[in-house]
């Protein structure tokens, strides 16, 4: 085999254990608000990189769609009432999962 064979056999397309279409599972988290801490301050909706943390008419924060929340905590670091934190949330396993 001559050099130019080896050449040719590495610049092959890459092996097909890793298929294009697999995605990459997003960490999920859950944000929960302890509104008897906080004095609706506003910090965290206005610190929220996604703008997903939402204010009610008393001024309250919460959050309609957590799976875009990305987990930054920035939320949860800023807040002076420490009235935020933010845990990974894990799926609900169905029985039909290949994983238990």
């Amino acid at each position: 085999m001559t050099n130019n064979d080896k050449n040719t056999n590495a610049e092959k397309e890459p092996p097909a254990s890793t298929p294009k279409s697999a995605k990459k599972k997003r960490k999920l988290y859950t944000v929960t608000f302890f509104h008897n801490w906080c004095k609706s301050c506003g910090l965290c909706s206005a610190f929220c990189i996604k703008k997903i943390i939402l204010k009610d008419e008393t001024g309250r924060p919460y959050i309609e769609d957590m799976d875009s929340c990305t987990g930054c905590r920035f939320c949860e670091i800023h807040c002076p009432d420490f009235a935020i934190t933010i845990k990974n949330r894990h799926p609900v396993r169905r029985s039909t999962d290949d994983n238990g």
